[in-house]
């Protein structure tokens, strides 16, 4: 690794309309490096490689690449440059395959003229072995689920060859195996001369693989480390500009009446040669509780939820009581209207409406209430997703605010404040926390808390073990559709967990439901 600069950012500042979200930010990244940038949400670090990748090309100060200043007006021409980056929202077209969405804008063509669709798919077989991964060239993107999309991401990226790498939450969606293999190929890159940016949340790869640490808050640098001469307790201290401590929930709490239960409860799965996406699942919630659903990807996580919230078209076999009455759901209104709300895992394609404003976003499941001698009031609307808003501290210029102009984090909160506004008696949180920092971690922790206090019944799916044993009063296991051990709050061990999540195994600590 050289120690001469590669990247310069020099005094570089952004706004969008009243919101500063980037103010004079000056620091260098030496060549060969790998460089972690981190901060809470909304710190403007998305803000700042969307910048250096050629997205915004409208902002202050001034970049420079070897030396020389770096004038982009776009994505193309920041690719020319070797500069690539993965987007923490995946950029894919879904009606696309996933060859095709590797080569989208550049495609290879024949003699003919026509295009290449052999040698797309060669490659891209080539660039999916490379990554470990079993996605067929040919498949449809918005056939395969979030976590192999964003591998497809990645692929397309490793495409480039770039002499810069900006990856923004890589691994957000990604299995542990899955990650392990992405790492592997990180630490090649950085061996061959690739410089990296990486932005993550997840302090554990930060201290594996960064050389050096640059720590952004409020949309100015607070402080460029040495990864040597830190610790992850110095970085979030910097991140949130206080000492979050650990982030655990009062010890115990005192769950009330069963809310929902779930007898013999298995999905279909037209056409697989599994059959069954779940088989006899048996579980019960009680209201002040929060039941934890701990899975590798495709073991049910998602599919459990789905099937609850009547957003499953595959046919649903077993029995489900909301508050001891018979209920199966045809469609998610029907299951608001009973008092189930849920939280998407899938922010971008299932949550998020472009066009929409902050307050139409929090106000979309309970209109009802901002009505007007019948008519809908947008003043209502606008004081009613102000008060969410301040409740759950989303930063934002304000209700009337594009949704697309709050950072993931801020867009995952308005999401959960559309659900709160229903009054929900059982909430679903389906990996609620994926792409959030640590400070509105603790956040929404304490939230979850102080909801459950309050009586709420709370599912909650998560792809990070140490989130469930923090919040969470039990844990469901599922393994490849099967409920394989269930473990309350005093019998939470890690290791037996583990053991249950990838073999299915049991222990004798573990309880079956």
């Amino acid at each position: 690794m050289s120690n001469a600069p590669l990247i310069e950012f020099d005094r570089v500042g952004k706004r969008f309309g009243g919101v500063v979200a980037l103010s004079d930010v000056s620091f260098t990244v030496p060549k060969g490096s790998f460089h972690a940038i981190c901060g809470e949400n909304g710190a403007g670090k998305s803000t700042l490689m969307k910048i250096l990748s050629g997205v915004l090309t409208d902002y202050d100060g001034e970049l420079r690449l070897a030396g020389q200043p770096l004038a982009l007006k776009g994505p193309r021409d920041a690719a020319n440059c070797g500069i690539g980056m993965i987007h923490q929202e995946l950029n894919l077209v879904g009606e696309l395959s996933a060859a095709a969405n590797l080569f989208l804008g550049r495609e290879p063509r024949t003699a003919w003229g026509l295009l290449d669709h052999h040698a797309m798919q060669q490659t891209a077989s080539q660039l999916f072995s490379q990554l470990a991964c079993s996605i067929a060239p040919t498949a449809l993107v918005r056939t395969l689920r979030i976590g192999d999309q964003q591998l497809v991401e990645i692929a397309r990226a490793l495409s480039f060859r770039s002499q810069v790498l900006i990856m923004d939450e890589p691994t957000s969606a990604l299995t542990e195996s899955e990650t392990e293999r992405l790492f592997r190929i990180l630490l090649q890159l950085r061996e061959q001369g690739t410089t990296i940016l990486y932005i993550s949340h997840k302090m554990e790869e930060v201290f594996r693989l960064a050389d050096t640490i640059t720590v952004l808050r409020d949309g100015r640098v607070v402080r460029t480390l040495p990864r040597s001469e830190t610790s992850a307790r110095e970085i979030t201290q910097l991140m949130v500009g206080r000492d979050l401590g650990e982030a655990m929930l009062r010890p115990q709490r005192q769950p009330g009446e069963v809310v929902v239960k779930i007898r013999q409860l298995s999905r279909e799965w037209p056409g697989h040669a599994k059959a069954w996406r779940l088989k006899d699942i048996s579980l019960e919630v009680r209201r002040g509780e929060v039941l934890g659903i701990a899975g590798l990807m495709g073991a049910g996580r998602t599919e459990l939820l789905e099937s609850l919230y009547g957003a499953s078209h595959d046919p649903l076999h077993g029995t489900i009581e909301l508050e001891g009455q018979a209920v199966r759901f045809s469609h998610p209104a029907e299951a608001q209207k009973a008092g189930i709300a849920m939280v998407t895992e899938d922010r971008k394609h299932l949550g998020i409406f472009p066009e929409f404003s902050v307050s139409q976003h929090i106000t979309l499941s309970s209109l009802k209430e901002c009505r007007r001698g019948g008519l809908l009031s947008s003043t209502s609307e606008e004081n009613a997703a102000q008060t969410s808003l301040q409740d759950l501290r989303i930063k934002a210029a304000g209700p009337s605010a594009k949704i697309l102009s709050l950072s993931g984090g801020n867009q995952q909160k308005c999401l959960l404040a559309r659900a709160l506004r229903t009054r929900p008696k059982l909430l679903l949180l389906d990996d609620p926390t994926r792409g959030i920092d640590v400070g509105a971690k603790a956040e929404i922790y304490a939230l979850i808390d102080e909801l459950c206090q309050a009586g709420l019944a709370i599912i909650l799916t998560s792809s990070e073990l140490p989130e469930l044993l923090t919040v969470s009063d039990r844990i469901a296991v599922l393994c490849e559709g099967n409920l394989t051990a269930t473990f309350p709050r005093a019998e939470f061990q890690e290791t037996a967990i583990m053991a249950a999540l990838t073999t299915g195994s049991e222990t004798p600590s573990t309880k079956l439901v």
